[in-house]
């Protein structure tokens, strides 16, 4: 009888031996796979669509145009000095990138129990596809957004992007973590609790007003007291959707120390989202 040895096989699976763990090497190893599901994801939105990828421009283009007349010619909400259309507009990518990311991760064992039950892989390469396919149409709708920048340029409005448009990918890859971390968290959750489905959805629309899109910070800040000012900023999307808004538009408020703890929010979130979602795991096919 001859014995196998461990180096013989091409990988092996083994229990994870600490809740945080992520085997970078195991991920890298099924990067193929990560790829197809981003691909199966993007040819899935597009299949029997007339308009294709135009629709990912359609969204925030009409989202922006609404606020536009609600909140600019109706309630007057000033847009610190550029127009109101680009002002949202600037707001409404990047928060369509967290939201649909955030939903999207929330039912990973939900929406893949399926998949999970019949074969093994790393289970958090879904969220990561998730990710990265939205970058996909991120990346449409920020093309989309720097066309109307340039148009409002053009037509002698006083908007100055600075330099500061260099640390967009930081910027995406804070946004990213953010929705990955709390994404994993109530994805855990809702393999016991599956109404926790309808409480993100509601949970999201409301957030979206908590957070500076169709009104800028520096108006908040004006209409309370002083000493509540730190509430504003611990949303942690404020510092992120402040300094991008600042990067393109060259006006508003920034400040680096709310962009650095929205980064280590972030980070926090991420790992203790690995946590939850390592420990669910283990044991969700017997609870789903």
């Amino acid at each position: 009888m001859t014995n196998t040895k461990n180096e013989d096989w091409l990988f092996e699976i083994s229990p994870k031996k600490s809740a945080f763990e992520i085997n970078l090497k195991e991920l890298w190893h099924y990067r193929d796979l990560l790829m197809l599901f981003v691909k199966r994801d993007i040819v899935t939105f597009y299949k029997q669509t007339v308009l294709g990828p135009i629709w990912f421009i359609i969204q925030p283009l009409l989202t922006s145009v609404i606020q536009f007349i609600i909140f600019s010619k109706i309630a007057d909400i000033p847009s610190d000095g550029v127009p109101y259309f680009l002002f949202v507009l600037a707001g409404n990518i990047l928060w369509f990138y967290f939201s649909d990311c955030l939903k999207a991760v929330s039912e990973t064992f939900t929406a893949n129990q399926n998949i999970f039950g019949k074969v093994y892989f790393p289970r958090i390469i879904m969220p990561l596809k998730v990710i990265v396919s939205n970058l996909v149409k991120f990346s449409i709708q920020f093309i989309f957004f720097i066309i109307v920048l340039i148009y409002y340029i053009f037509q002698g409005y006083n908007i100055k992007p600075t330099l500061l448009i260099l640390f967009t990918p930081v910027l995406l890859f804070m946004v990213a973590i953010l929705a990955m971390g709390i994404g994993m968290l109530i994805s855990s959750l809702t393999v016991k609790y599956r109404d926790l489905n309808f409480v993100v959805t509601f949970g999201i629309s409301l957030f979206m007003y908590v957070t500076p899109i169709v009104y800028p910070t520096t108006l908040v800040l004006e209409k309370i007291n002083p000493k509540y000012h730190i509430l504003v900023y611990l949303n942690p999307l404020t510092g992120i959707l402040d300094f991008f808004k600042y990067a393109f538009l060259g006006s508003g408020s920034m400040d680096l120390s709310y962009l650095l703890y929205s980064l280590v929010f972030g980070l926090l979130v991420l790992l203790f989202g690995i946590l939850v979602f390592n420990r669910t795991e283990k044991s969700f096919i017997d609870v789903i």
